[in-house]
């Protein structure tokens, strides 16, 4: 290679760099200029000026976060839904990928054809409110797991997996006297951990950024998720610019209704935030799942 082209090749790597630093900043500054102006004294943060650091460093809005009742049961709600919905949709969604997995079911094609189909069309916002309302959904902390205990994407990724172990396991099983539901459980799912853990990853962060189910579907406070405590607070604010109402022992100058939404964004984000990168590399391998034989 000449000295043109090892030039021209830096001076491109240079610019992707240049670009890439730049995109990079584009994306995470507002989430710490979010961090910077929680930490810092509400009074002071009306003064503006602040873009790097604290100026004057408060933990006050923190304070007040977590002595409200509202947002410690909203974390309550969306801890176990996150939970209960992340562990029932993958078992459900295993057991059905597992089926469709067997090209000799009765009506497999049909059954993809129809799934499919759900992919692209749905029902609509109105009559999903009439069915959740007519089925007893409506106000039911079962509205966050039943309606998502099956994906139909999901499933296909299962089905993909399954597809993958050898045939020679689950016949080598049947002569040893296992049933379907044996192999499933004793074989396939612990065969199945990368898939899994993709999957619960899929899931888990779904219900735990969900806003929308608990602002559709649920009238009591009490059952509200964190993500739809935040979003009536910053919605309501940015309507009406009113002061989130604070805690006992918490007064109005101490805190602002500006720095209480961001502490409980930070707060709310924080732990999906420390979980995703640990579990990251689970999106490339189930992305990948089924798209190379070997």
């Amino acid at each position: 290679m000449n000295r043109s082209k090892l030039n021209r090749a830096t001076f491109g790597d240079r610019l992707l760099t240049i670009l890439m630093v730049l995109l990079c900043f584009i994306s995470l500054y507002p989430v710490w200029y979010t961090i910077i102006i929680s930490f810092n004294d509400s009074t002071d943060s009306l003064r503006g000026g602040i873009y790097w650091f604290p100026r004057e460093f408060s933990l006050e809005s923190y304070k007040t976060v977590f002595q409200d009742t509202a947002i410690i049961n909203g974390f309550i709600i969306t801890i176990l839904r996150t939970v209960l919905g992340t562990i029932t949709s993958v078992f459900f969604t295993a057991m059905v990928g597992y089926a469709f997995s067997k090209k000799h079911i009765m009506g497999n094609k049909v059954y993809m054809i129809l799934g499919t189909i759900t992919m692209f069309f749905g029902g609509g916002l109105i009559p999903t409110f009439i069915l959740y309302k007519n089925i007893g959904l409506y106000n039911n902390f079962l509205v966050y797991i039943l309606p998502s205990l099956f994906n139909f994407y999901n499933m296909i990724i299962f089905m993909s997996f399954f597809r993958s172990i050898p045939a020679g396991l689950e016949e080598s099983a049947r002569l040893d006297g296992a049933n379907d539901w044996t192999i499933f459980c004793r074989i396939i799912i612990p065969l199945s951990m990368p898939v899994i853990a993709t999957i619960a990853l899929f899931n888990g962060v779904g219900h735990w950024n969900d806003y929308f189910t608990g602002v559709m579907y649920i009238n009591d406070a009490a059952l509200q998720p964190i993500q739809t405590f935040l979003y009536r607070i910053v919605a309501s604010a940015s309507a009406s610019k009113a002061v989130v109402s604070l805690p006992a022992g918490i007064s109005a100058q101490q805190v602002s209704s500006q720095s209480v939404r961001l502490a409980t964004m930070v707060v709310t984000t924080l732990p999906i935030v420390c979980v995703y990168p640990f579990l990251q590399k689970y999106f490339v391998k189930g992305m990948m799942i089924g798209s190379i034989k070997g």
